[in-house]
């Protein structure tokens, strides 16, 4: 299972956004790392295009193989090819969890999945690119409601906005999935048609 494990504040600093999420760090330092990090580099537009598809791709936390496979699954569906670009990444399972507010970043999302402590629909499922549907439910397994992380999920439950696309049910932790998401309700800082260029060369 491959991933990025580099130090994810050299990313949000060389992209100029926070990734993390309340990185001390990034605010405290709003350049790009390295001794010629405050040096003016010249923003070329083919710069401006791979900064948006690494932003997607860290975000998301997706390596390059297969962020290029979901923009030829984009491309091939109906529709805007980088708003169906970014509903695909949306629709990733470990994203789901991460949205519903039971873990509090991506990369600890991803891990719960991993660990096999969800179902979706009855079944066990362990990938994290996962792709739920219109109409799925993501239940947490009886014997993972105990543990700290689903815990504190409980908790803290409403303290992050859930988008309208998702319903959570505070009791056992069910996420109940009403429809794939709409571009208007993604809110992640991408011009997702940079990356459509980018592509396109």
């Amino acid at each position: 299972m491959a991933r990025y494990t580099g130090p994810a504040t050299r990313i949000s600093r060389r992209l100029k956004v926070d990734l993390v999420g309340g990185d001390q760090a990034f605010e405290r330092r709003p350049y790009p790392p390295g001794q010629h990090g405050r040096g003016r580099v010249k923003e070329s537009e083919y710069l401006l295009q791979l900064q948006e598809k690494q932003k997607a791709r860290y975000t998301y936390g997706v390596l390059e193989r297969q962020f290029s496979r979901y923009y030829k699954e984009a491309a091939r569906r109906p529709g805007k090819t980088g708003e169906n670009l970014l509903q695909i990444l949306e629709s990733r399972l470990d994203n789901v969890v991460y949205r519903a507010g039971l873990a509090r970043t991506r990369r600890q999302a991803r891990q719960l999945v991993a660990h096999g402590h969800f179902t979706v629909n009855g079944v066990k499922v362990t990938i994290p690119s996962y792709q739920v549907e219109k109409f799925d439910i993501i239940d947490v397994r009886p014997k993972s409601l105990q543990m700290l992380p689903f815990v504190a999920a409980k908790e803290s439950f409403g303290d992050r906005p859930i988008p309208g696309w998702l319903q959570v049910v505070p009791s056992n932790l069910r996420i109940l999935v009403h429809q794939l998401p709409e571009r208007a309700q993604i809110d992640v800082p991408v011009q997702e048609q940079l990356i459509v260029e980018y592509y396109s060369k």
